[in-house]
Order: C-alpha cells, then sequence, then structure tokens
C-alpha cells in the first residue's frame, strides 16, 4: 500500500479552528505524531497535544498519538530526531499525521523536517501533504475586528529579534488585469491564478502579463 504523510497546521489553538483538509487528514491518519517541549516524552507541556484532543473529541474518533520531543532550539540535530520518528512510525503506519501550530509556511520546522525527509526517504516526501491553517496574526485581527489591511496598505511580518542578514520573502496581491509584470523586478517567483477554482494554475516563475484578477505573486527568499 502507498505511504501517506500529512503535515496539518492547528491554527492558532482553538480546535473550531482547523480547516476541513486537517480535520480529514485526521479521520485518514492511522497515528498522528504530535510535538512535545517535555524530554520525558509526555504532553504535559504540549499545546499541541491540547489541540488535536480536542480536534478529535470534535470528531468523535480515537487516534494513536506519537510524541515527537521538539525542544526548539533552532538545531538540525533536532530536527533529524524529529524526522527520524516520523519515518518510523510510517513503518508502523501507512497514514500518518505530523501537526505543527499555526500556518505551516509561516516560522514552523515543517520545511526543515521535509528537507531532510526528501533525503532519507524520497518516496515519503513525494507522498506527502502540506496542509495550511489559520494564522495566528489573522485570528487575533478576527478577535478585535480590525483589518490587518486595506485599501493599498502594507502588511509586514517579521521576528522580534532576527538574526542578521534577514532574507525577505514577498507576496504581491491585488494586480490590475493586463499589468506588465516587469515592475515586479526578479527573483524566485511562483504565480498562483485562481487558486481552487476550476481553472486554477500555478507557474514557477512570473508570469509576463496578469490575465486574472486573483492573481497572486510570491517571491520566495533564496535560501
Amino acid at each position: 500500500m502507498n505511504q501517506k504523510l500529512y503535515m496539518v497546521s492547528l491554527g492558532p489553538g482553538d480546535a473550531q479552528l482547523l480547516t476541513y483538509k486537517a480535520l480529514k487528514a485526521f479521520e485518514n491518519s492511522d497515528a498522528i505524531c504530535v510535538p512535545t517541549k517535555s524530554p520525558d516524552n509526555s504532553f504535559n507541556k504540549s499545546i499541541s497535544h491540547k489541540i488535536v484532543s480536542d480536534a478529535l473529541k470534535l470528531l468523535g474518533v480515537e487516534k494513536t498519538l506519537i510524541p515527537v520531543y521538539s525542544p526548539m532550539r533552532f538545531n538540525h540535530n533536532d530536527w533529524e530526531n524529529e524526522t527520524d520518528i516520523i519515518l518510523e512510525t510510517l513503518q508502523k503506519y501507512n497514514s500518518v499525521s505530523f501537526v505543527t501550530i499555526g500556518d505551516a509556511g509561516i516560522y514552523s520546522s515543517i520545511y526543515y523536517l521535509l528537507d531532510i525527509i526528501k533525503e532519507k526517504n524520497p518516496k515519503v516526501h513525494k507522498s506527502c501533504e502540506v496542509i495550511p491553517g489559520v494564522t495566528s496574526f489573522s485570528a487575533a485581527s478576527a478577535e478585535v475586528q480590525k483589518a490587518l489591511c486595506l485599501g493599498d496598505e502594507e502588511l509586514l511580518i517579521k521576528p522580534i529579534n532576527p538574526r542578521k542578514d534577514v532574507k525577505t520573502t514577498e507576496i504581491l496581491m491585488r494586480p490590475k488585469i493586463g499589468m506588465d509584470t516587469e515592475v515586479l523586478g526578479e527573483g524566485d517567483f511562483y504565480t498562483f491564478e485562481n487558486m481552487y477554482l476550476d481553472d486554477a494554475k500555478i507557474t514557477p516563475s512570473k508570469i509576463e502579463k496578469v490575465k486574472k484578477y486573483m492573481t497572486l505573486f510570491i517571491n520566495f527568499a533564496r535560501r
């Protein structure tokens, strides 16, 4: 049977803010790998465990939960150990979820883990599905009913204590139809047109002219 790995975003802390795709991933998984900061592999200090437990109660299902020691030291050896646990779990179970708080694409360890998985087991990496989630700042905006950006305002996301030589990813949206994208400059661009609609298209570069209003450009940081 084909193995399946889900990298599931848990959102800002409320199980009711999990996406439908995230809940379906839990339903389809034989086991769920849950990060914990406790060296003894207990879930006493694990926020992720609480969210997953609440989600499973909402679904009315039980799943095997696998502790993954994640000390959050920004250390490659820690990511190696976490990856080993995920791959060992996939040897016992056909379908596995690994969870992360917030959204997988924003300050998450998910893509460090995926890079290592790609080296150790390309087949598992190819089977992997990353499921996005509600961000803490979008949830915070909704709580106080204040927009993050209106009109042509910009939204800036950055760490409070950045290291030197910080790299930047730019998200460019709300283009005008017919716009020549030469003005956007050069970089590691991807173009996303009409995402999730019937005519959705992802181009691993910058298209020359905007044809659809729902066009999003991401100029990824060069790493």
